[in-house]
């Protein structure tokens, strides 16, 4: 299993840098990074990095590791630009880009930046075009499309990327479209959840691969969860509550659920900062604390 970090976005940026390249050095195996405008609603600090600037900036500063978006907005950008964009990070990078893709859903941002947000069928129908118009340009010399909502017309793009293919990810858990636009497009596939929710929604993407002719095996799978080192069964209870799959507890209890996601045909794990401590120095000694006493257990 891969062990991926996640630093947060309304971080000042010398402390995602330094985060990153603490990660790099300690044995994590990729870095990811959001893509948004604001924070969510419950969050009052409205300070939020660009993805697409900070990841540009992290390829050219941090040498080993791969690194992507969890996941980018399609409503934010025209596909052919952010597959441009793609391209000159994997290029900078050295072929260590993966470009992560969802249909796009925070509408407080939207709102306030004056972005279509549409229906959630639109947004969907939206993101199939995209991603047939990112595979496209990555691997012709000159594409066309005509979508209902882009158009290519002799469209090149060069440089093109490092990897063939660069790794598109699509990030999401519907299951009756993002799932089969999935085993249509992607070469990996990301979403929150607990072991069971992985083991039951990779049963559904594996449905949809069967239907377009597709081996599920050629799809790799990340899970996003909170870490929590902490055996407080009422602060276990209140970050449960908060909505989000937490990994907590006990040395021993975190080791049971990352057994159970690699159970659950998990390939990697994504851990964000968001409950690792109040500053860089907390967060760091989490990373370390987690990179030592878990992830040994569970790599080739």
């Amino acid at each position: 299993m891969r062990f991926g970090f996640w630093p947060g976005a309304g971080n000042p940026w010398a402390e995602v840098l330094h985060v990153s390249r603490h990660a790099e050095r300690s044995g994590w195996d990729r870095l990811w990074f959001a893509d948004h405008f604001m924070p969510p609603a419950e969050q009052s600090d409205e300070t939020q990095h660009e993805s697409w600037a900070t990841l540009s900036a992290l390829a050219a500063r941090i040498p080993r590791i791969q690194l992507g978006h969890m996941v980018s907005g399609n409503t934010y950008r025209h596909p052919a630009v952010a597959a441009k964009m793609a391209a000159q990070i994997d290029v900078i990078s050295g072929g260590r880009f993966i470009m992560g893709l969802g249909a796009g859903w925070q509408e407080r941002e939207h709102t306030a930046y004056g972005i279509p947000l549409g229906t959630v069928r639109e947004r969907l129908d939206r993101l199939e075009e995209a991603c047939r118009v990112v595979t496209d340009l990555f691997r012709y010399q000159k594409s066309n499309f005509e979508g209902a909502y882009y158009q290519l017309v002799d469209a090149p793009l060069e440089p093109k990327p490092i990897q063939t293919p660069l790794p598109l990810m699509i990030g999401g858990g519907g299951e009756r479209r993002t799932l089969r636009i999935v085993a249509e497009y992607a070469n990996e596939w990301n979403v929150w959840g607990t072991p069971e929710t992985l083991a039951q929604k990779g049963g559904v993407l594996e449905e949809h691969c069967r239907a377009v002719g597709r081996d599920a095996a050629e799809i790799q799978r990340s899970a996003c969860t909170l870490l929590l080192y902490t055996e407080d069964a009422e602060r276990l209870g209140r970050a449960r509550g908060a909505g989000r799959p937490v990994l907590g507890g006990s040395r021993d209890e975190v080791l049971r659920t990352v057994q159970e996601y690699v159970d659950a045909g998990v390939d990697e794990l994504i851990i964000p900062d968001f409950t690792l401590g109040a500053n860089a120095f907390e967060r760091t000694e989490q990373m370390d604390r987690f990179i030592e006493e878990i992830a040994p257990e569970f790599r080739q």
